[in-house]
């Protein structure tokens, strides 16, 4: 069932130590078929380089276990609720990258200091705060979940110009049309995570970039008059 997102959401997977987004089994990566309402997701606890396509799990948009021998994700939940709110996502990563984590354990969202930043989110990546005792402990994950697509509706953040948030004292969790470009997203909000803190330790008294850079760096790349890479495919 599902071999072909398997294999792609293997695939992202296994990026995720490549690209130093991931410590031992500290992240997941899941893709959707929407047409059959499945997801397919790693399973939980399994080290990446005993991973193979068919130990991906699938589950269906209502929780049910479809098909795998393996337990899914821990964070199963999250993504379900993730899929069910956001209709144009195809696929989810979540990470406790080293220093797009640090923002989040500060409680701070990344703010827009540059074109890095702005060529792939429309402004600040934001930090949705925590859950209370009672979301905790009633359904931590799925809450989690509800707290990320509330939080963006709440407001008025558009989840396909900033595909991404942090959760305070907890981690990153990325997303876009498919597995691969969820984890190129998660790549992306590392690397300006990264540069973030830097321009703040080198500047403290710094300030987002202007507005209209911000919207000529995202626009470019971005909606009806994007004008960035080619129009037909190059030729290898």
């Amino acid at each position: 069932m599902l071999e072909e997102l398997k294999k792609q959401v293997y695939e992202a997977n296994m990026l995720l130590p490549k690209y130093g987004l991931v410590t031992f089994t500290w992240g997941n990566v899941s893709g959707i078929d929407r047409e059959k309402e499945l997801f397919v997701i790693k399973p939980s606890g399994i080290a990446y380089e005993d991973l193979k396509p068919e130990d991906m799990v699938v589950m269906s948009l209502d929780g049910k276990k479809i098909e795998g021998e393996y337990n899914p994700s821990s964070d199963t939940e999250t993504h379900r609720i993730l899929y069910q709110r956001f209709p144009n996502v195809g696929g989810i990563v979540h990470t406790h990258s080293a220093w797009a984590t640090s923002w989040a354990q500060a409680g701070r969202g990344i703010p827009c200091y540059g074109t890095t930043h702005a060529d792939y989110f429309y402004k600040e990546i934001p930090c949705v705060r925590n859950l209370d005792a009672k979301e905790i402990e009633e359904a931590y994950e799925k809450n989690t979940g509800v707290l990320i697509a509330d939080e963006f509706e709440k407001k008025g953040r558009d989840y396909e110009a900033c595909p991404a948030t942090l959760c305070k004292n907890h981690g990153v969790f990325s997303w876009g049309k498919d597995a691969m470009e969820a984890l190129h997203n998660a790549v992306v909000i590392e690397e300006v995570a990264k540069m973030a803190a830097r321009t703040e330790m080198i500047n403290p008294k710094v300030i987002e970039a202007p507005q209209v850079l911000q919207d000529k760096h995202y626009f470019r790349k971005h909606g009806a008059n994007a004008y960035y890479g080619q129009t037909k495919k190059v030729e290898e």
